[in-house]
């Protein structure tokens, strides 16, 4: 498991990762997450909606990691969809995440 995905589990277990479809959508729209990360094995409608809604809210999105890696890093069965609240936290992963990677809506 790479850095940022051991930084995602730490996060989650602090409460500052949420995960499902709509928690992620309901904060997104106040405007409440620094990033969103989506399964790139998610579906493709699943990806094309998040990448929608990430530009309209300007919040940055990860599309890196499969559901086995991310569902992996917070212990959880199943996740392709995850939001981070912190945005300190979001500065720490930017670094870990694939050298910096992130997609800018």
């Amino acid at each position: 498991m790479n850095k940022g995905l051991k930084t995602l589990g730490l996060a989650f277990r602090a409460g500052k990762v949420i995960t499902g479809e709509e928690q992620v959508l309901r904060m997104l729209k106040q405007k409440k997450l620094s990033l969103v990360l989506v399964a790139k094995d998610a579906s493709p409608k699943t990806i094309e909606r998040f990448q929608r809604k990430t530009h309209f809210y300007e919040t940055p999105i990860n599309l890196d990691f499969t559901h086995d890696e991310l569902s992996r890093s917070v212990g959880k069965p199943l996740v392709k969809i995850m939001g981070l609240i912190d945005p300190g936290l979001f500065e720490a992963l930017k670094r870990n995440l694939n050298g910096g990677a992130m997609h800018e809506s």
